[in-house]
C-alpha cells in the first residue's frame, strides 16, 4: 500500500506508509562527505543570503582549520570554520554536514559553538538638550556631529 506524500516548504517529498512510520526528509538520509564553505556557511544561517557568504569567503573573512577558504573549499565532519560576521567573530566546530539552507533549530544541531562570547555594550556619550528649548543651533549640531562620528 502506498502512504501519503507530504511536502516540504522548500519543495522535498516525504513518504508517509503509516502512523509514525514517516521517512525522513531528503537533507537528512544523504550521506555526503564534503560540502562547498559558502554553501556550509550559508545553510548554518552565518550569512544571510549564499552571494553575501560567497562574498565572505571571496573577501578572506571565511578560515577552514585556520586557512583562509575560496568559497570551494571543501568543509568536512570536525572541521573548525571560523567566519568574521559583522564585528564578531564566529568559531564553529562541524558536527553535520549541510548543503541547503535549514531552519535555525535544525542549523544548531550541525554546530558546536566555540565563539567567544560577545563584548559588553558600550555606553555612548549622550547629547542632551533641555526639552523645548527650540530649534538646536549651529553648535548643537557640530556637538550632534561629533557624537555620531561625521
Amino acid at each position: 500500500m502506498r502512504g501519503i506524500i507530504t511536502c516540504c516548504p522548500w519543495g522535498a517529498a516525504r513518504e508517509s506508509v503509516g502512523p509514525g512510520t514517516a521517512r525522513p526528509w531528503p537533507w537528512q538520509t544523504r550521506h555526503i562527505e564534503s560540502v562547498r564553505s559558502d554553501q556550509w556557511v550559508w545553510g548554518v544561517r552565518l550569512y544571510p543570503t549564499r552571494a553575501a557568504a560567497t562574498a565572505a569567503c571571496k573577501a578572506g573573512h571565511v578560515k577552514v582549520n585556520g586557512t583562509t577558504a575560496k568559497p570551494s573549499t571543501p568543509v568536512r565532519v570536525g572541521d573548525r570554520v571560523t567566519a568574521q560576521v559583522g564585528p564578531r567573530l564566529r568559531d564553529y566546530e562541524v558536527v553535520r554536514l549541510i548543503d541547503k539552507r535549514v531552519g535555525a533549530k535544525v542549523a544548531i544541531d550541525c554546530v558546536v559553538d566555540h565563539s567567544p562570547p560577545p563584548p559588553p555594550p558600550e555606553d555612548a556619550p549622550v547629547f542632551h538638550r533641555e526639552r523645548g528649548a527650540g530649534r538646536p543651533t549651529k553648535r548643537d549640531r557640530r556637538q550632534l556631529d561629533r557624537l555620531r562620528g561625521r
